[in-house]
């Protein structure tokens, strides 16, 4: 008898195109209430095909958007999803002062909360940006209230990561009794590599991402973590001018295809909220 498929976290950071942290440099968060939302319009499309596929996710949601859209943020709601928090204004914790994180944290948890009529559990931190340097914005995240953060992506890469970090849910030491719950990696040859969403998914042949969840599925016998953004399934959206080539490439490769992957994802495995699989089920793999 073949073991029971292991549910996985399909998780969806809210931000528009114009808010990543990429384009930081280039577009000022001043200007952003001058530029053209998609965000809504990204969203509801991705709302619509996790009802075709009878699926449950964890939405990160900046408090910005919320603002701007708490009609978005209640539809989430109203859907069965988890409404979780991706901060207020998108700025990274490195770029921030304790005192500034948890004004930022307490403030978009507050304003969630208001909007969408439920506890926000969740935090998630703008482009991953908890690590070795930062540790104390785990803390932080307890004191505001938070349950668990999926801030960490256990991998070298030259804007985030912290490759030392345990791959698989785990309680911070000095985190208060906050919980992480790292991005997947598939290890190989001794190596965190990057299996959980993000432009490698839309970089790599669709079959390369599958066989890694696959993999940590079937081989270390845990739930993934998988994300992606609302504005990589808009190919349509606006092209920014005076970017550099890597910037420009991460940005917009293959985002034309990016709709289809997700759809191939939700039929190819099992997928569920954060809560409901490491809260809820006390922190052991979800199952069907």
């Amino acid at each position: 008898m073949s073991p029971t498929p292991i549910r996985n976290a399909l998780t969806i950071d809210v931000e528009d195109y114009f808010q990543v942290s990429a384009f930081a440099s280039h577009i000022a968060p001043h200007t952003w209430d001058q530029l053209p939302c998609r965000v809504e319009r990204n969203v509801d499309l991705i709302l619509a095909l996790l009802d075709e596929h009878g699926v449950h996710a964890t939405f990160f949601t900046l408090g910005w958007i919320a603002e701007r859209y708490p009609g978005l943020v209640r539809r989430i709601v109203e859907r069965g999803h988890e409404l979780a928090s991706h901060g207020h204004a998108h700025q990274r914790a490195t770029d921030q002062s304790p005192a500034e994180f948890s004004r930022d944290i307490t403030r978009a948890k507050g304003l969630l909360e208001d909007i969408g009529g439920v506890e926000v559990k969740g935090y998630r931190a703008p482009s991953f940006s908890i690590g070795r340097g930062n540790l104390w914005a785990q803390q932080c995240l307890s004191e505001a209230g938070y349950r668990y953060s999926s801030s960490i992506y256990p991998i070298r890469h030259d804007h985030y990561g912290m490759h030392d970090a345990p791959r698989f849910a785990y309680y911070p030491e000095g985190g208060a009794g906050l919980l992480e719950l790292p991005i997947t990696t598939v290890n190989l040859f001794n190596r965190n590599l990057p299996a959980g969403g993000g432009g490698y998914f839309r970089l790599l042949p669709y079959g390369v991402s599958r066989w890694c969840l696959n993999r940590v599925n079937t081989v270390d016998r845990q739930p993934c973590i998988f994300y992606f953004h609302p504005w990589e399934i808009d190919p349509d959206q606006p092209r920014q001018r005076g970017i550099g080539l890597k910037t420009r490439f991460r940005h917009y490769v293959n985002l034309s295809t990016m709709e289809r992957r997700i759809r191939a994802l939700c039929k190819d495995f099992h997928w569920g909220r954060l809560d409901h699989l490491f809260l809820e089920a006390k922190h052991e793999s979800a199952r069907d």
